[in-house]
């Protein structure tokens, strides 16, 4: 055991020796600077890992088949293609349950779709907008020969106001309201799914059905707009509602937008409805806010029955902060690494630069520091004994006594014995037997003057 520990020590030894005798470092000041700089290291090397993105982040969506599940299998095909993320689709019952899901520390999503007007009092500040995508109307759909165009002509009546969980129900109970229609009045409201809407509507179980896209696939809503005995309301109050409620924009949809042929809408329909927006959550990383803004631009940037191309996405008017990596991708884009370079290699040099090239900046001035703040003891001590002599000399000027003589010869002896007892590093040998020399040139002095 003691021929292992011996053994140790020597091959210790010799590693630190050269530090010693070069740098003028000790055993601990060694042993401290290289596990300082390993640390340093091992902390490089964890950053570099740890800031890579995330092979697959999940949203959160609307329910089967409605127009958020839509855009988000759209948005999974393009960042899949430019980047090899993986985008997880989490269904639910639509705006408000997706805002209830950012809002969860415990939850696993990281973004999600939700049309203006949930936003509340408990909203967290932890979500942030990376933009509105579109107008999303809320069309309201009759059956019947008469005419309406207010949603007064439903007091009263039976109305399918959407599901529990989402943005349909959340508007549609806005709308109601400012026509003093609420819960628990003479007016019943039945919440329930698009499809058991749609059904009941069909079946005349219910006099209207409130549709949005957040829980209703496009599919079944031009199956009613299509439908002869179905009408959709024509909104008198769309440029009120607009004013009178922050979130709500009036939309127009031309006579025969639908279908030219037989003419669908047979007249101008005057709509009202928010924009969608994509939420995130503060701490998404900036690489994956860009390749997710990519995606909304290839998919909503085009024209559209409610939009204009290049309208969407806009960072106008949001009831949610402003991502800063949104803002900063609106004005300059993607960074030039990964505008010139594969998602993976750009991602790979910008932690590298990010991580590595600091470290090396810092770290090699820091470790050449050590030996030139350790030099400035080794000089400050050379440079007292060097003191002790010029003042030792000073005193051998005129006439010494022979008791002063023997006063400073005794000195001159403590002087010698503290350099030669002394370990200086070898890069100060010159220095150090220019001492040793001058310790001599005096004390041949003092003996000639004796």
């Amino acid at each position: 055991m003691r021929d292992v520990e011996k053994k140790r020590k020597t091959i210790f030894g010799r590693l630190w020796k050269p530090f010693a005798d070069i740098f003028g470092v000790n055993r601990w000041i060694a042993v401290a600077a290289v596990v300082g700089a390993a640390g340093i290291l091992v902390l490089a090397v964890f950053l570099f890992f740890y800031l890579a993105p995330p092979k697959s982040i999940t949203i959160t969506t609307g329910p089967e088949g409605s127009a958020f599940q839509t855009n988000a299998m759209k948005y999974r095909k393009i960042l899949m293609r430019n980047a090899g993320v993986e985008l997880k689709i989490v269904p639910s019952g639509g705006s408000a349950e997706n805002l209830e899901r950012l809002n969860d520390p415990k939850s696993a999503v990281d973004v999600g779709f939700v049309q203006g007007g949930i936003s509340n009092e408990t909203t967290s500040g932890n979500v942030v907008s990376l933009g509105s995508l579109y107008y999303e109307p809320m069309l309201v759909f009759y059956c019947g020969t008469g005419t309406v165009s207010s949603l007064s002509d439903f007091k009263g009546k039976r109305l399918a106001i959407g599901s529990p969980g989402s943005g349909t129900r959340a508007l549609a109970l806005a709308l109601l309201k400012l026509h003093k229609m609420e819960p628990g009045g003479n007016t019943e409201m039945v919440d329930s799914g698009a499809e058991e809407s749609v059904k009941a509507l069909l079946e005349d179980k219910v006099e209207a059905a409130f549709l949005t896209s957040d829980s209703a696939s496009p599919r079944l809503m031009r199956q009613l707009l299509l439908n002869e005995e179905v009408h959709l309301v024509n909104f008198t109050h769309a440029d009120a509602y607009a004013r009178r409620v922050s979130y709500l924009n009036r939309l127009d949809l031309p006579m025969g937008a639908l279908d030219f042929g037989q003419n669908i809408p047979k007249e101008n329909i005057r709509l009202v409805g928010p924009t969608v927006e994509l939420l995130a959550r503060k701490d998404l990383r900036p690489t994956l806010i860009d390749l997710l803004l990519d995606a909304a631009q290839e998919v909503h940037g085009g024209a559209g029955l409610f939009r204009k191309k290049g309208e969407f996405p806009s960072l106008v008017a949001h009831e949610f902060p402003v991502s800063e990596e949104a803002v900063r991708y609106q004005k300059s884009g993607k960074s030039f690494l990964y505008r010139k370079l594969p998602f993976w290699m750009a991602s790979t040099v910008n932690r590298v630069l990010l991580v590595f090239v600091p470290l090396v900046v810092l770290l090699i001035p820091g470790l050449r520091m050590i030996p030139s703040v350790l030099g400035w003891k080794t000089k400050l001590r050379l440079y007292r004994w060097y003191r002790a002599l010029l003042s030792l000399e000073y005193e051998m000027r005129g006439e010494v006594t022979p008791g002063k003589r023997q006063e400073l010869l005794a000195r001159l002896n403590a002087i010698e014995e503290a350099v030669n007892g002394s370990k200086i590093p070898a890069s100060y040998g010159d220095q150090f037997y220019g001492l040793r020399f001058y310790i001599d040139f005096v004390k041949e002095r003092l003996a000639r003057e004796a």
